[in-house]
């Protein structure tokens, strides 16, 4: 009787673990399996434009979508834009369209988006840390202005910019591109930082002034470093943002400043839409961001260290 007592408790904890497992790993199952799924049904728009680009057009319109079992794999997409094997290595008219479309779009959306962190940036420090005052609007009131711009449907403002464009010779330009788009993604990159630099104790910069530094040199030397994450995020959401924008750049360009999606949405032809040419031409849209997604990504990890060692 003695044995069994001391046995009891032993063999119920035992029983207890083994249960307490069995539910880690069912809820474990459970999220990876959500996760996985999620992560498949994003991917596969960008899964199904690749694998279109290499279609000819019965299979794009019978659907198939797995290449070497539903369809044999061809270069009619990408021979579309000159950018296929046979004729890469040759003059062609739509490759040299495309790279002046893709210089457009590279040129206008990282000048943008770094005009945008630069002078959001300023804003939202300055709404952060001093208080204003203009008529009956305050800091929280002059923030609120900022992000009410972004109610606006963009076809409400076509008019007026149309008009204003044309007046001061900025139509089809890429000047004319920037100053509209660095308007645009303002307001977010202002309500980002602004909520980065409110969560920065104040007590750093005092420190610094005590040091001898200026205003703007604590800011330069202390703030920026640590908000260096919420910068970097600023500006790829701003770079995307400006990079696929189609409304204003199909109105205020014609020939010499058209960007990427104006292109994108220019393959129809007399019979349907040419959705082979289409899905190469936006993969090589796609490329550029993906590849600045991974080089950022390094830099949001360096400057959350450095935020972390501050």
């Amino acid at each position: 009787m003695t044995l069994q007592t001391a046995e009891a408790p032993i063999f119920r904890d035992s029983e207890t673990d083994l249960r307490h497992r069995a539910q880690w790993w069912t809820g474990s199952l459970a999220v990876y399996s959500a996760l996985i799924l999620w992560a498949l049904i994003c991917l596969f728009p960008i899964y199904w434009t690749i694998t279109t680009s290499f279609k000819m057009a019965p299979n794009v319109m019978q659907g198939h979508l797995v290449p070497f079992v539903d369809y044999q794999p061809s270069w009619l997409g990408w021979r579309s834009l000159g950018m296929s094997p046979d004729t890469i290595g040759t003059e062609s008219s739509p490759r040299a369209e495309f790279m002046k479309r893709f210089m457009n779009s590279l040129i206008v959306s990282v000048t943008a988006s770094t005009l945008a962190v630069i002078l959001g940036s300023l804003a939202a420090y300055g709404l952060s840390r001093f208080s204003y005052r203009w008529a009956w609007m305050r800091n929280p009131d002059i923030s609120f202005f900022f992000l009410s711009q972004l109610i606006l449907p963009p076809v409400v403002l076509a008019l007026p910019f149309l008009v204003l464009y044309k007046a001061l010779g900025l139509l089809d330009t890429r000047i004319g591109l920037i100053l509209l788009y660095t308007l645009m993604v303002l307001p977010i990159v202002i309500w980002i930082m602004r909520d980065q630099f409110a969560g920065i104790p104040t007590e750093l910069e005092e420190a610094a002034l005590v040091d001898g530094l200026t205003i703007w040199g604590a800011f330069a030397t202390i703030i920026l470093p640590i908000a260096l994450p919420g910068m970097v995020a600023a500006f790829i959401l701003s770079l995307v943002l400006t990079w696929n924008e189609y409304f204003f750049a199909a109105l205020l360009t014609s020939t010499h400043a058209n960007t990427l999606p104006v292109m994108v949405a220019s393959q129809t032809g007399s019979q349907g839409i040419n959705w082979w040419a289409m899905a190469a031409l936006s993969t090589a849209a796609i490329l550029p961001l993906v590849v600045i997604g991974i080089i950022l990504e390094r830099f949001i990890i360096k400057g959350m260290a450095a935020g972390a060692l501050k």
